[in-house]
């Protein structure tokens, strides 16, 4: 049975999350949760305490300040970051975003709206969104009780989350679902041409030289033809080794923690310094959290779901790094595949790797129910 008092209490730090989300930036909001769970795993870990075999279905089998704050309802990614991205999208809509971004505004997830008081509410109304979405997946609203008759679905509930609310709020502000392709939706060598979507503007006084980069920046005519979500990592040899690298490096984390989400939340945050404005920081720095966390599970799943050290105990270190670069390296392709489909033709941000996340845990669920693995991150029917 629901508790009334306890899931008003969460709907508002919902909505004060996704509010929080939009004046900071979704992608800011992301990084501190990836800060929190990294100090929620620490803390468990130095603790003495090992990863519970049955946690929050909400919060992908977590507990304590992973479940509460990092992954939780104010903080979580299907709250702030989800809410975020919506506002980047009303704000975008609503045309009152004015800084130089070389692709549509609605996808400047970077970008705080500080106190914009329409794009706070936007944000907060995704936030509960999210919130609602994670818990219709997941079965359950987890700390104010409420089993629904349904187990939970067979995919991460956060990813599952954030992508149909990164749909919904396309819908909501009147936004294509994919965008228009122009040439082939696979095809990112427009960027790499420099091909715009019109001829740039030039100006209207008597000094009609072309536009500056800021100018050309700012007009809609000028947007490249395709948008890549990050073109530096959009080769695919690139997202290839991007797979196996922070594969291995989540698998070897988790093996010798036993916790995959200490792996996730050191890769969400590292966006730390891609949020970093500073020449020594190249533009080419990997975003890997999609790659993480289903290579985290998969060590894990292959150790019979065992908790801290018996993961090292039950799985050799070999078959722990190679299942990490062969399950990295699907979600990082599944990530670019979902990039140039759902991103790169569209308007507002929709998170590649979060759909990377949502069709790699699946697979995943699948492989439980076969037997391959057994894990207890990823909701499984049975």
């Amino acid at each position: 049975m629901v508790d009334p008092v306890g899931l008003l209490v969460v709907v508002v730090a919902a909505f004060a999350g996704g509010a929080f989300g939009a004046a900071v930036g979704a992608l800011p909001a992301l990084t501190l949760a990836g800060v929190a769970l990294v100090v929620g795993e620490l803390a468990e870990l130095l603790g003495g305490a090992p990863p519970p075999t049955a946690g929050s279905p909400v919060a992908l089998g977590a507990t304590g300040l992973t479940a509460s704050v990092g992954l939780g309802p104010f903080l979580g990614p299907q709250v702030a970051f989800a809410g975020g991205a919506a506002a980047a999208a009303f704000a975008a809509r609503k045309g009152s975003l004015d800084h130089p971004f070389p692709y549509h505004h609605a996808k400047a997830v970077a970008r705080p709206l500080g106190l914009r008081a329409d794009a706070l509410v936007a944000g907060g109304a995704f936030g509960v969104v999210g919130l609602l979405l994670t818990g219709l997946s997941a079965g359950t609203f987890g700390p104010v009780g409420g089993t629904l008759p349904w187990p939970g679905l067979p995919w991460d509930p956060l990813a599952f989350s954030i992508v149909v609310s990164g749909f919904l709020h396309r819908l909501a502000f009147g936004y294509p679902l994919v965008g228009t392709v122009r040439g082939g939706v696979l095809d990112m060598r427009p960027y790499a041409r420099g091909e715009r979507r019109g001829p740039p503007p030039t100006r209207s006084d008597e000094d009609a030289s072309p536009p500056d980069a800021e100018e050309l920046a700012s007009t809609h005519l000028s947007r490249f033809v395709v948008e890549p979500w990050r073109p530096e990592q959009s080769d695919w040899v690139r997202v290839a080794l991007v797979g196996v690298g922070a594969g291995v490096l989540a698998a070897l984390v988790t093996y010798l923690t036993g916790r995959p989400l200490l792996a996730f939340g050191l890769a969400v945050a590292s966006l730390a310094f891609v949020l970093v404005d500073d020449e020594r920081i190249p533009d080419a720095f990997p975003v890997t959290y999609h790659v993480a966390l289903p290579a985290g599970v998969a060590v894990v799943g292959l150790a019979g779901s065992a908790t801290g050290g018996a993961v090292a105990a039950a799985v050799s270190p070999a078959v722990a790094l190679v299942a990490g670069a062969l399950v990295g390296t699907f979600a990082a392709l599944v990530g670019e595949v979902a990039q140039r489909v759902l991103y790169a033709h569209a308007d507002t941000h929709l998170d590649p790797p979060m759909v990377a996340i949502l069709l790699t845990s699946f697979l995943l669920a699948v492989l439980d129910v076969a037997g391959v693995l057994t894990q207890n991150t990823i909701p499984t029917p049975f």
